[in-house]
């Protein structure tokens, strides 16, 4: 039922607004707390690494609980977190609220998404999925750069402001439209943990993990790149966080179209902008026409990539995509933590332009680990055709 996916899609705006809002602001941020760059980019990274750690042990420890309440605490978790970070509270309690939310990141995204295909049929349960991830590249085109563009405006508090709107949106959503979801069968932990001990689904899972490193390295630092390496202003950046989500929402809706035919072939195609995208933003050097048209591409290239990451692995083990799921989302996190943490010494050591080289180092290795999967996929198909 698309209805549910819309609903999945509502709160994943709420959950992307929270996680990568503050994308836009961190110099801000570092400027309010008299803290470095990389330090502000914690508030990013240690979301993330929470996520990453723990993402598959509440995703398991929940698995039997109805799906609209998990919904529900989640987004209300993320409603708070937006209501005290508004306040600028000390720089250690803006981290804490913002880790808080972050357990129950995975499990909103894994139920949402378990929500959103229970009752659809097998050839459409991509394109349900993409409609849901479209949550990420519409909170681009929308709630980040209006936030980012707000607290240019006025200061960045206005910023969580924004993202508490939004969740509370979401959270109205989510109780007056989406009955109640009791789960009528549990799996075991043990069917569920089978799959980590599967070549397949442990190359699929390194895929993913270096996919989010490379496009993150530079993306966590947006604002500050385009700022010092491309002379651009706030105002000038809001702008280009909008054009890049909405190319974004673009992409993300061909991307699901894509992956019902070939999700394989799909995930190579898009991984390839973490190569192309370095190599591009060094010619556009400091022209702003070629840069825009650069940013076009990139938010192309990179808005579908939690969307294929997820499908690829969950391409491996179809039979198990709640669980699945949350290990991609905790892996792509842990993703997002190390990309974060690279770019912020890369830029304390030589400076932001080098970033995107850090993409262009990390895309290559996501690109290894696709060939060995298809090597091992053949393999696994030749031996089971020779027993035939």
């Amino acid at each position: 039922m698309k209805k549910y996916a819309y609903i999945g899609f509502l709160g994943f705006v709420a959950v992307i607004t929270t996680e990568f809002g503050v994308i836009g602001i961190l110099p801000q941020i570092a400027e309010h707390y008299k803290i470095s760059i990389d330090k502000a980019g914690y508030l990013l990274s240690a979301f993330a690494l929470i996520i990453a750690l723990t993402g598959p042990f509440m995703t398991l420890l929940t698995a039997g609980f109805d799906r609209k309440k998990i919904m529900l605490i989640s987004v209300f978790l993320f409603l708070v977190t937006g209501m005290i970070s508004s306040f600028s509270p000390p720089f250690w309690i803006l981290i804490l609220v913002r880790i808080l939310p972050a357990f129950l990141q995975p499990v909103y995204i894994a139920t949402a998404l378990s929500v959103a295909v229970s009752k659809a049929a097998p050839e459409k349960k991509n394109e349900l999925m993409s409609i849901v991830f479209s949550g990420v590249t519409v909170a681009m085109v929308t709630t980040v750069p209006f936030a980012t563009w707000i607290s240019s405006v006025y200061s960045w508090e206005y910023s969580f402001i924004i993202q508490t709107i939004v969740s509370l949106i979401a959270l109205l959503a989510i109780y007056f439209m989406l009955p109640s979801m009791p789960v009528k069968e549990r799996k075991s932990s043990g069917s569920q943990l089978k799959i980590l001990s599967q070549p397949t689904f442990i190359l699929s899972t390194a895929t993913n993990f270096f996919m989010i490193t490379a496009w993150f390295s530079t993306y966590s630092y947006f604002a500050d790149y385009l700022n010092k390496a491309k002379g651009m202003n706030e105002t000038m950046i809001s702008y280009m966080l909008f054009v890049f989500g909405i190319i974004g929402v673009l992409s993300t809706w061909i991307a699901g179209k894509m992956l019902n035919k070939n999700v394989t072939k799909t995930t190579a195609f898009f991984l390839s902008g973490t190569v192309l995208i370095p190599v591009l933003l060094h010619i556009s050097n400091g022209n702003i026409l070629s840069t825009i048209i650069v940013i076009g591409i990139w938010g192309f290239m990179y808005s579908p990539s939690f969307l294929n990451a997820s499908t690829y692995m969950i391409s491996s083990v179809p039979d198990s995509l709640e669980f699945a799921n949350s290990l991609a989302t905790s892996f792509g996190n842990l993703g997002v933590t190390l990309g974060t943490t690279i770019g912020g010494w890369i830029i304390v050591t030589k400076g932001v332009e080098y970033t995107p080289w850090i993409g262009f180092v990390f895309g290559l290795l996501a690109f290894l680990m696709m060939i060995f999967r298809s090597i091992l996929e053949k393999k696994e198909n030749t031996a089971m055709v020779c027993k035939e």
